[in-house]
């Protein structure tokens, strides 16, 4: 691992716990958003999900409002937007808007999955399948809007002209690296839950990056599952409700978050489960010192420069602990322990 700084930041989807609401939920991302800023996090991003019921992020850019409004400094953004479902043109001026009121503080992360069922995406978009096949065309389409040089065209997105508001290329397979590398942008992928891609994204991303207006050199964002405790015993407890979440995903039961439970022989042989093993391969779990560990061997194999945690827990007290004691973690690491 090299000496440079690995920033750490948190992606958040508002997952509603069993017994919550959907307004707990995000009044509860505003709380850790505040304990994110405190603790020295970079940026909160929101990720987009439709048709779920136990899901907060849908309405992305009015969360990202509601958090910038009631943060000072953390960056406030998207992980993504899944630009397929929406008009450039009014991304355009909605990121613009942000930019205006949280001047150097918005990122606008794209995304080319629906981040939802086919059914749902067609209601969303009905020509879903064209705009996703010409995702870099959308991202250009963006970019143009976003431009000063863009005054003259016929149609505009003057609220977005000129402003500061940095584009990402999120993606969770060898598609997005190569578009992320010829654009010359940040590239964040999310090996939170798609791991199979991920080194070979990288290395291609670094391969054929060409640098830009916008980046001089290779900036590349891994998800990474990460759930602190004091022990390692209460880490995987706390570990325990993300489990039973991907195997819903899986058997197509749709719940709310699920308490945490003892890890027992049960749920240790779930874990082995192929599917599950690929979608929770790049996950932290343990004490400060077994993360640490952890941190270090990631950090070594993909030389990213930023780690984006995600912790799916049913308590916020558990999240703000772990988000707590993983900023320490990286602090050490940053700091040569």
């Amino acid at each position: 691992m090299s000496n440079k700084n690995i920033s750490y930041s948190i992606l958040e989807l508002a997952i509603v716990p069993q017994g919550g609401t959907i307004k707990q939920t995000l009044n509860n991302s505003l709380v850790f958003a505040q304990a994110a800023e405190s603790l020295g996090y970079k940026r909160y991003w929101f990720a987009e999900h439709h048709n779920s019921e136990h899901i907060g992020s849908s309405a992305t850019s009015l969360l990202i409002g509601y958090v910038a409004e009631n943060t000072k400094t953390i960056r406030v953004g998207s992980g993504g937007i899944m630009l397929p479902n929406h008009s450039p043109l009014i991304i355009a001026e909605q990121f613009g808007t942000l930019a205006h009121l949280y001047p150097n503080r918005i990122d606008l992360g794209l995304g080319r999955a629906p981040g939802t069922d086919s059914q749902t995406a067609q209601a969303i978009r009905s020509d879903f399948m064209q705009a996703a096949h010409s995702f870099p065309n959308e991202v250009e389409k963006i970019q143009n809007y976003f431009s000063v040089k863009n005054k003259s065209a016929k149609v505009r997105a003057t609220i977005a002209e000129g402003t500061d508001v940095p584009l990402y290329i999120l993606g969770s397979s060898t598609d997005s690296a190569h578009l992320s590398a010829e654009k010359g942008l940040p590239y964040a992928f999310a090996s939170h839950f798609a791991s199979t891609y991920l080194l070979q994204a990288l290395s291609i991303y670094h391969q054929e990056f060409q640098p830009s207006e916008f980046l001089e050199k290779p900036y590349t964002l891994a998800g990474v599952n990460v759930f602190v405790a004091d022990t390692d015993e209460e880490a995987e407890r706390l570990y325990t409700t993300l489990i039973r979440m991907f195997f819903s995903v899986l058997t197509g039961s749709r719940q709310g978050l699920q308490a945490p439970t003892e890890m027992t022989k049960d749920l240790k042989e779930m874990v082995q489960h192929p599917s599950l093993q690929q979608m929770l391969k790049y996950s932290f779990v343990g004490s400060k010192q077994t993360v640490k560990k952890q941190a270090k061997e990631f950090l070594a194999q993909t030389q990213v420069d930023e780690i984006i945690a995600t912790s799916t827990m049913y308590a916020i007290e558990d999240r703000i602990k772990s988000a707590r004691l993983f900023a320490e973690v990286m602090e050490e690491i940053n700091g040569g322990g």
